[in-house]
Order: C-alpha cells, then structure tokens, then sequence
C-alpha cells in the first residue's frame, strides 16, 4: 500500500503548537537523507581541518568516528521528545526549565542558530566567489552574501517538508555523495593512504579536546532536533534515520578535511576543492547541498523565537532573522569558528544533560501536552523558572569551561553534560 503524501501549495506555519497527524509522516529514509545533508557542508571540512597536523591521522580518524558517535547519541534523544509529542525543542525544554526558564535556552540558541547561519552564508560566499573569479573573472564576495541569504530564508518560508522530499531527497543530497567521493579519490590518488598515515603529529591538541571539537558539531544541532523530529509517524525510524544519516556524512567530511591539510597542503576548504581536477564543478555541487544548512538555522531560529513570541509570524521572523545573519555574516571574522564551536558545546551539552535527564528519568517519559503551553500550570514553577534546572545548567557550563582551561586531556565533553544531569535529578529528587 502506497502512503499517501499531502499535497502543501502553501506552507502552513506550524508555529510551536504540535504538528497535526496529517503532516506527520516523514520516515528513515526521509531522517537519513536531512540528517546526511545537515552533516556534510564545507564548515564541517574547516572543522576537520584543525584536527591535523596537531593529530596523526590514526589519532585524528578515531576522534573523528568516536566523537560523532558519542555526539550524536545526545542529538537523538534530544530529537525524541519532539518525535512523541510533536513538538519543537524549545517548548519541550519548557518541562525542565520551566516556561520562562525555556526562554533562557531559546535566546541562546537564537544567538547560536544567528551565528551558524553567518558562518554558513559566509563560506557558500566564498565559494561562490571562487567559482565566479575562476570562470568569469568577477569578484564580489558581499554580494554573494545577499544572494544565498535571500536562498536560504526562501528555503526556510517553503518549510521543512518541502526542503526534504523535494530539495533534498530529489537532488541536492546525491549530488554531494558523488562529489565526495570524487574529491576522496583525487587526494589519495596524489599521496597514498600509507603516506598520511605515516605523517608524524606535531602536538599541541589533546586527543580528547580534538573530540569535543567533533562532539560539538553534533551538539549544535541538539537545539534544533525536534524542530523536524515533530514531522515523524515513528520516532525509533526517526531516530535511527538521524543517527545513521549524520554519523556516516559528518565522519565523511571531518576526514575530507583531515585529507586536505595532509593530503593537499590546504586548509581552507574551498580553496582546497578548487585545487582537484574538476574542482570548480565539484564545488559548485557542494554549494547547492550547502544552502540546507543555512535553512535549518533560519527555519529553527524563527520556530524558537516563536517560543517567546507565539503571535508573531513565522514568515516574518524568518525573514528578521535571514536578515541578522546576512549582516553578521558581513561583519564576522570566520577566523573565531573553533571557538565558536567550543562556546557552543559549553552551553549546550549540559542544558541538554537537563533537558534528557528530565524526561528519560524525572518525568519518565511522561508529559501533559497542554501543561506546557499553560501559565501557572505544573510546568510554570516558581514564576515561570526551575531554579533547579538553571542551577544544574550553570554548573555544567563551569564545568566543561574548568576542564577546558586546566584539564584539556580530559575532555569536556561528557565530564559537563554528566554533573548537569546528576546535579538536576539528585536536586528534584530532594524536592519531592
């Protein structure tokens, strides 16, 4: 029997309310294909880039796999409540940190999802630019700015399930894949495996600080989870498409970017893919997969504000935010991307810790749908704020920043999201 997919000629705006059973019918196949086209992209090479010459390969490689892996694991399970009850990441924090306490998170990851999308805008810029001087001589990097940023915000008012089974699945994803491999095979037919493998390390990254650098990839994407979650019918397909999808495409392009540093010389990813034999055709298809990131960031950025702001339109905060992007874009020096990546995984792995502890193990998995929409309802609090949850969060955050600082070799990673979590379910347990 066919599965009868609705027709959408106008997108509706689905808001922060829960998705209507008739919109809910993206399955593995759909999760795969959006979470292996949000893994891949030219930031993604940029960050596998810092792993090397600091790493050898083989330490670089297991960084790579073990720190998606581990990345990934908390990205599902944040994604998870969105799958049972429909519903967006920030409404679903609202149940830990209260509902004014889940606008704490929601600034953040506006701030964060803002960011991204400058970060995003910025390299399809540059390599837009690199395409243009290359075949026609012209060169106008802010302009191609504008361009993508108006690309990606009219990506974001079509909605995710038009971007996914029409935008992604029919042709920007397999367009990606077949250019990876391409560039993978263009590198390791000029130095052999053998000879990277072989190159000796140069130190200055611990191993487990190299891990968080790929845990916070996955990580950055938490917030945002349940924003497409919500549009499963079954959250173990949804679950194990986004696991799948991201785990193979991020280990794909960290180690494309290892492979350009030792492999090309080249650490800037598109000046790296412009280098290969039919690099700038190459490129040119990476970008088109590319412009999915930058949606995400918009779409989720709006759906959050939405948190916040639930009268305002989706389509007008979408456009606000594309906006603030493109001008920060303008006016960010990318140079601050590991740092950026680090701040990211400071906030967030253990304001997740909160989140996950409290509904795997506080609630149990258990929720009233419409106690979270409620003030004053059982989610409200003491106004509107779970100090408890907030107190659990802070604490993780000095955490990861203490080990960062004067622990590196240890990673921060797991250490942080482990004491939120603990802090969080040993404090509620006292309360009851």
């Amino acid at each position: 029997m066919r599965l009868r997919i609705p027709k959408i000629h106008a997108p509706p705006e689905w808001g922060i309310e829960p998705v209507k059973q008739d919109y809910r019918y993206l399955g593995f196949i759909d999760y795969f294909v959006l979470w292996s086209s949000l893994g891949v992209g030219l930031l993604v090479l940029l960050a596998g880039s810092l792993l090397v010459p600091a790493l050898s390969l083989h330490e670089a490689i297991l960084a790579i796999v073990l720190g998606t892996a581990i990345g990934n694991l908390p990205l599902i399970l944040a994604g998870w409540v969105g799958s049972e009850y429909a519903i967006p990441t920030m409404v679903t924090v609202r149940s830990s940190f209260g509902i004014r306490g889940s606008y704490i998170a929601t600034f953040l990851n506006l701030i964060q999802l803002v960011g991204w999308t400058a970060f995003e805008v910025i390299i399809m810029a540059k390599a837009a630019d690199t395409i243009s001087l290359s075949i026609a001589g012209y060169s106008n990097t802010t302009l191609w700015i504008v361009v993508f940023t108006m690309f990606c915000v009219a990506l974001a008012l079509g909605g995710p399930l038009i971007v996914i089974r029409v935008w992604l699945e029919k042709f920007a994803i397999w367009l990606v894949y077949g250019t990876s491999v391409w560039v993978a095979y263009h590198i390791l037919s000029q130095r052999s495996l053998g000879e990277l493998f072989a190159a000796e390390p140069q130190g200055g990254l611990p191993f487990l600080l190299a891990m968080d650098l790929v845990v916070a990839m996955p990580i950055s994407w938490m917030p945002l989870a349940a924003d497409y979650m919500r549009f499963s019918r079954d959250s173990k397909a949804a679950a194990a498409g986004t696991y799948t999808g991201y785990l193979l495409a991020n280990i794909l392009f960290y180690f494309l970017g290892t492979l350009f540093v030792l492999g090309a010389g080249v650490s800037d990813p598109v000046q790296a893919i412009a280098t290969v034999a039919f690099g700038i055709p190459a490129l040119l298809f990476i970008l088109v997969d590319e412009t999915d990131n930058g949606f995400a960031d918009i779409y989720s950025a709006a759906v959050s504000l939405q948190n916040i702001l639930p009268k305002y339109s989706q389509k007008m905060l979408i456009i606000m935010i594309g906006l603030a992007g493109m001008f920060t874009a303008i006016l960010l020096p990318i140079e601050e991307y590991e740092s950026f990546l680090l701040l990211i995984g400071s906030l967030f792995i253990p304001l997740f810790g909160v989140a996950v502890t409290d509904y795997f193990i506080v609630k149990k998995r258990e929720y009233r749908i419409d106690e979270l929409y409620k003030p004053s309802g059982i989610y409200w609090y003491r106004g509107g704020l779970n100090i408890k949850a907030v107190a659990a969060w802070m604490i993780g955050v000095l955490c990861y920043h203490y080990i960062v600082t004067n622990m590196s070799w240890l990673g921060a990673s797991i250490p942080s999201l482990a004491v939120a979590a603990a802090i969080y379910w040993l404090s509620m347990m006292v309360g009851k």
